[in-house]
């Protein structure tokens, strides 16, 4: 969801916006089975699909050749590129960073992971939403929203390169067989499919039924993708393969989607709601809402734990982040952080830390997955969105901040 621009006059309630609560300890990816958080001392629940600790990834992750969806690692876990171990080899020279867009100061803030200070900060164009892996790993993307714009970045130095000219590019995702960009063009009701370099228009796909169009994931064998419609109550399917809009699956009147997970087994659809204050559960293969899951006061970023057994939820507007078990697909955790606003970010790359942006607060944090202790709380620009953390495990990315296979 974004701040008001050309594109909607308001994307929340006022009591909403003002409503700064606490940043929750999000547990997040890799935290093993005892860790704790806040005092409690009790364990994620283990998912059936989650490997072992001790399972190592023997597949190769080299980079996958674009043209073809690669197979998943693992028919039972979609996630199981992303586990910690060796980087694939266009990552593994990467600066370990966090990259910040400040939608409102039109600038990115590049932290680093080690010492959690700002160690460059350079301006980019206006309203800049989110910071996109790209398929390859070799470039960060900025999507300059209201600035009609991409700024690469060279995640080897973290510093920027020159923008290219692209319509509406609120976020930005990549076909799993790395043959097209998908440029979410939110003002303009449109999925702009495009070259993944040059950025170059190949064919836009209009979808006037889905208002506020922003987030979405993608099915396991990845020729489907779930989308959000912000301001329609709905979501909408997308055949990535021919570019068509497949079917339209309704919520309810006044329903806010936003950010969108796979389960680990490629069962379920989580949609955060920030309207309804929780997620929805859709069937993957019928496309049905199974149920409503509620978790906290505007519901918003998504994000599986690097032993794929947790889903953290961030409520913006509660100030928490709950923690829903992948095996029972119910919560079993809340962690808080006074004075916080959990908006979006990531995992690092060994899961030991959860980065997120305050959104309403000019703040980034860094929680210690294991513990649940604030590591660092990081002064940035105004209203920080889609903060990405590089690098990460994964053989290519599918976009948004993040989203490895």
């Amino acid at each position: 969801m974004r701040y008001v621009s050309r594109r909607i006059a308001a994307c929340c309630t006022g009591a909403m916006c003002a409503a700064l609560a606490a940043l929750v300890l999000g547990g997040c990816g890799g935290a093993p089975a005892g860790g704790s958080g806040l005092g409690d001392t009790t364990g994620p629940p283990r998912t059936s699909s989650t490997p072992q600790r001790g399972a190592a990834i023997t597949a190769d992750r080299a980079t996958p050749r674009p043209g073809r969806i690669p197979p998943p690692l693992s028919p039972g876990n979609v996630y199981a590129a992303e586990r910690p171990g060796p980087l694939a080899p266009a990552a593994a020279h990467a600066r370990a960073f966090v990259y910040v867009p400040n939608s409102d100061s039109a600038t990115v803030d590049v932290i680093s992971q080690r010492s959690g200070r700002i160690v460059r900060r350079f301006r980019v164009g206006r309203l800049p939403q989110h910071v996109t892996p790209s398929w390859d790993l070799r470039t960060l993307w900025v999507t300059n929203d209201l600035g009609d714009s991409l700024t690469p970045i060279d995640p080897r130095t973290g510093r920027p390169g020159r923008a290219l000219p692209v319509r509406d590019p609120y976020n930005l995702y990549f076909t799993a067989d790395g043959m097209r960009a998908i440029v979410v063009a939110e003002a303009e009701r449109a999925l702009d499919f495009r070259e993944p370099h040059t950025m170059r228009l190949r064919h836009r796909l209009r979808v006037p039924q889905c208002p506020g169009v922003d987030h979405m994931d993608f099915t396991a064998d990845g020729r489907m993708a779930l989308v959000s419609c912000e301001f329609g109550g709905r979501m909408i399917v997308v055949d990535l393969v021919h570019e068509r809009v497949l079917r339209t699956v309704l919520l309810h009147t006044g329903a806010m989607p936003q950010d969108v997970k796979l389960s680990p087994d490629g069962r379920v659809f989580y949609v955060a709601d920030m309207a309804a204050n929780g997620v929805w559960l859709i069937g993957a293969r019928r496309w049905r809402v199974l149920r409503f899951q509620p978790t906290g006061r505007g519901a918003h970023g998504l994000y599986p734990s690097r032993d794929a057994g947790t889903l953290y939820v961030t409520n913006r507007s509660a100030g928490t982040i709950t923690l829903i078990s992948f095996r029972t697909r119910r919560p079993y955790r809340t962690w808080r952080i006074p004075g916080g606003s959990p908006d979006m970010g990531g995992l690092s790359a060994s899961g030991r830390v959860l980065w997120l942006s305050g959104r309403y607060d000019a703040e980034v944090y860094a929680i210690d997955t294991h513990t649940g202790r604030l590591v660092h709380r990081i002064k940035v620009g105004k209203s920080p969105h889609g903060l990405a953390v590089w690098p990460q495990p994964g053989r290519y990315s599918i976009g948004h901040t993040g989203i490895l296979r």
